[in-house]
């Protein structure tokens, strides 16, 4: 679903740019990738700054992230720093709609558990 999420996304903004389908399925795997294993880094080592600004510094390391992406990735391209902090930012909203949906969906709740 990231994949589609990626294009969508890519169709709005006009500083995302994505040459085709496959590159947005490279993209969610990439993103996934440095989300496993670069983000805890770069999490551990802004840790002083992320409580002093109470975690929203934790939106610039997701901005980074998508820039990392941009670098790595050929055919999917960020305009810059805005662009990527938008992007990372419409795309957790659309993640977090879909988990919602089903759960919803699903019966699934976490909070209901014991």
């Amino acid at each position: 679903m990231t994949a589609i999420f990626v294009v969508t996304i890519a169709n709005l903004f006009p500083g995302i740019h994505v040459d085709n389908f496959t590159t947005s399925l490279v993209v969610a795997a990439i993103l996934a990738l440095l989300n496993i294993f670069v983000k805890p880094i770069l999490i551990l080592f802004t840790l002083p700054i992320t409580i002093f600004t109470f975690g929203l510094f934790l939106l610039v390391v997701n901005a980074l992230i998508i820039l990392m992406c941009d670098s790595l990735v050929t055919g999917f391209k960020v305009d810059g720093f805005w662009w990527a902090l938008l992007f990372s930012l419409a795309l957790s909203f659309l993640q977090s709609l879909l988990r919602k949906a089903v759960e919803q969906v699903d019966g699934r709740n976490p909070n209901n558990y014991r």
